[in-house]
């Protein structure tokens, strides 16, 4: 069997294998050789024009997670154990705009890392970022939206990585943003939270372990021409 076809088994075993947890094993912790892959799966995710609109807060101690967990007081409680029980938590943050001099500073940094060849492709580069992101500017007028978009590519991303180094994840829209953009300042740095993302190992309890997958039939969502 090539190595075509064995990664082609992996990826569906390891999407069957993943779901959405809803109990961790508080008991068992990520080991500390796994974080730096976590990370990598975070930066290295794509994102439009490499934009990298995003900011992460890894909570990986009882106190950060009890700061994350701030975020799910009152009507958002029924989360606040998958963040306590998780042994990381992830904040994924977006940028609430994006400057021209953002953009230069992600382009001097892929020029920094030898992208470009001549001054004249960086600049070539430059410029289409700023076309496309002036479009989202002013003709869509949906930047914030634009730059989310980005930050879920990264979550999406984020899941199924994690899932490969056999990680359980939980993602959590179910949260107060106010209260962690107060939290951690974020507002005034240029970002806003958006999905928390609880990492660890199931519980033996957890009920949505042993329920069966369910999406919509192939013939429904598959156009083949």
């Amino acid at each position: 069997m090539n190595t075509k076809t064995n990664t082609q088994m992996n990826i569906q075993e390891i999407l069957n294998w993943r779901y959405t947890t809803k109990e961790f094993d508080s008991s068992k912790k990520i080991a500390p050789e796994k974080e730096a892959a976590i990370k990598a799966l975070l930066r290295m995710s794509p994102s439009s024009i490499n934009s990298q609109p995003w900011h992460f807060i890894i909570a990986n101690t009882e106190e950060g997670k009890k700061r994350l967990a701030k975020g799910t007081e009152g009507f958002f409680s029924f989360n606040e154990a998958k963040v306590l029980k998780a042994s990381h938590v992830v904040l994924f943050c977006a940028k609430t705009e994006i400057s021209d001099d953002f953009l230069e500073h992600v382009t001097n940094i892929e020029d920094k890392d030898g992208r470009f060849a001549k001054e004249e492709f960086k600049q070539q580069n430059l410029g289409a970022k700023k076309i496309f992101t002036n479009i989202h500017r002013y003709d869509l007028k949906d930047t914030k939206h634009w730059l989310e978009k980005q930050v879920y590519l990264n979550i999406g991303n984020f899941l199924l990585g994690v899932a490969t180094l056999g990680i359980d994840a939980v993602p959590m829209e179910g949260i107060d943003m106010k209260a962690l953009d107060e939290e951690f300042g974020l507002r005034e740095k240029g970002y806003t939270a958006v999905v928390m993302v609880g990492l660890g190992y199931r519980s033996e309890s957890d009920f949505n372990a042993n329920l069966p997958k369910s999406r919509l039939p192939k013939e429904e969502i598959f156009t083949e021409i």
